[in-house]
């Protein structure tokens, strides 16, 4: 019996994207990324790595009514529109660059259950979640306490929690190590090898790439420059040179 093709968890057929200035963000973008798999992606500033992301989670407009031959991103072979945003929403874990695009609430607890709330959860439910959220990240006894009195690390990882409790199949973090010091550094790196699912990453911190996934897409331009194995292209000079990067010094040759 022929088995069935597994479902990708990531699908960008053709992405294109253009800012209302008329600047060209992302151009044919085309890739699949599988379920489990650990991708980061790299590129100079302005290489279109953030619009990508958001474009994952449906935060960038899109069409309203389209076909699958239309639509350009898939999630769990859902297509991102209008009409199924919510569904989408559900699977992806959001991590922004900056903690403070998502803390909010006067408590550490309210912030990490404020996204389970909003997925209709009862009480109950969620301050479970919320507990094992807060454990898995370090930080189970920083319920009570303001997030604006935290350090960087310490908000990154609540607005990790506050991601976490709401169970996603994957997560998409945007520059998840800017601003950490070594020690807040080497927390995420160990928080996430332990998530089970999806993840991609986008970041200028090469060693992190190095030291998390296997995978890397070199955007740059808009456009993908290069997709595969993380040490083979990331120890690629000339490439890293035409697109503004440097190989990580563990790569170079001595």
């Amino acid at each position: 019996m022929t088995s069935l093709p597994i479902p990708m968890a990531i699908e960008l057929r053709g992405l294109t994207f253009r800012y209302p200035t008329g600047r060209v963000a992302l151009d044919d973008v085309r890739c699949a990324i599988a379920p489990g798999e650990r991708v980061a992606v790299v590129g100079p500033s302005g290489a279109g790595k953030s619009t990508l992301l958001m474009h994952l989670n449906g935060l960038l407009p899109m069409p309203s009514v389209a076909t699958d031959d239309t639509v350009q991103v898939f999630i769990q072979s859902l297509g991102v529109t209008k009409g199924r945003l919510r569904d989408v929403r559900r699977q992806i874990g959001f991590l922004f660059q900056d903690p403070d695009d998502q803390l909010f609430c006067p408590t550490v607890r309210e912030d990490v259950a404020f996204g389970p709330l909003n997925l209709g959860l009862d009480q109950a439910e969620v301050l479970v979640r919320v507990d094992q959220s807060l454990i898995a990240v370090g930080l189970p006894e920083h319920g009570p306490r303001n997030p604006a009195q935290l350090s960087t690390g310490e908000r990154k990882r609540v607005c990790l929690a506050g991601v976490l409790a709401c169970d996603p199949v994957m997560l998409v973090l945007d520059e998840p190590t800017s601003n950490l010091d070594p020690r807040a550094r080497r927390q995420l790196l160990e928080i996430l090898r332990r998530f089970p699912g999806t993840q991609i990453i986008a970041t200028h911190d090469l060693d992190f790439a190095l030291e998390l996934c296997p995978r890397v897409l070199v955007l740059d331009g808009g456009k993908l420059q290069a997709d595969g194995p993380v040490e083979q292209v990331l120890a690629n000079p000339n490439l890293m040179e035409r697109h503004g990067l440097e190989v990580p010094w563990r790569l170079r040759a001595v």
